[in-house]
C-alpha cells in the first residue's frame, strides 16, 4: 500500500502548484483535467457571468482556492460572489459554486466535493455534465435536474440548451495523424 505524505495547510497555502491541487486533510489531490467540452463550458460560463456582473450585482472567478473547512481547500471550476474585497483564498461561502464534470470524475468524488461546499455554507451548487449535456442544481441537500439552472432569490440563471448549443457534440474519436 502506498503511503501518503501529509503537509501542513500553511505549506500548501504558501506553495504554487502547476496545475493547482486541492488540499484535503493534509493530502494534496490532483484535480481531474478537463477536456475540450469541460474547458469550453467553463469559458462560456465565465463570459456569461462577466456579461451580467453589473446587472446581477455579482463578481466571479474560475479555479479559485476556496477554504471549505480548516483542513480542506477546494478549487471549484467557477464561483459567483457578491462584490466586495476578496482574498486569495475564499473563506466566506460563495453565492454559487459550479462544478463541470470531467471524464475521470466519479460520483463519490463529486458528492464529497458538494458536501464540502454545503458544509461551508454554500446554498446553491450546480453540476454540469458535458457528456450527458445535463445539469443539476443543489439547494441544501436536494438535487434537482434542470434545463434552466438558477440561484433562488436572485436573477442568476443559465439556460443549458443555449450553453450546449455553443459546444458541438464530440464523437470521442481522435483525428488521424498525418
Amino acid at each position: 500500500m502506498a503511503s501518503v505524505t501529509l503537509i501542513p495547510v500553511a505549506e500548501y497555502l504558501n506553495t504554487c502548484y502547476k496545475p493547482d491541487r486541492e488540499y484535503i486533510d493534509g493530502e494534496l489531490r490532483e484535480r481531474n483535467a478537463g477536456k475540450w467540452d469541460h474547458a469550453r463550458i467553463q469559458w462560456l460560463l465565465a463570459l456569461w457571468f462577466g456579461q451580467h456582473e453589473r446587472e446581477w450585482n455579482i463578481i466571479g472567478s474560475t479555479e479559485q482556492r476556496t477554504r471549505v473547512s480548516s483542513t480542506r481547500i477546494r478549487i471549484p471550476d467557477i464561483v459567483v460572489l457578491r462584490p466586495g474585497t476578496q482574498q486569495d483564498v475564499f473563506t466566506d461561502p460563495p453565492l454559487l459554486v459550479i462544478e463541470i464534470l470531467s471524464p475521470d470524475d466519479t460520483y463519490s468524488d463529486t458528492e464529497e466535493r458538494a458536501r464540502d461546499y454545503w458544509n461551508m455554507g454554500v446554498e446553491t451548487m450546480w453540476i454540469i455534465d458535458p457528456k450527458t449535456r445535463s445539469g443539476r442544481m443543489c439547494f441544501g441537500s436536494e438535487w434537482v435536474r434542470a434545463t434552466r439552472l438558477e440561484v433562488p432569490g436572485t436573477p442568476i440563471y443559465v439556460e443549458l440548451e443555449e450553453l450546449f448549443s455553443q459546444v458541438p457534440a464530440t464523437t470521442g474519436i481522435e483525428p488521424a495523424a498525418g
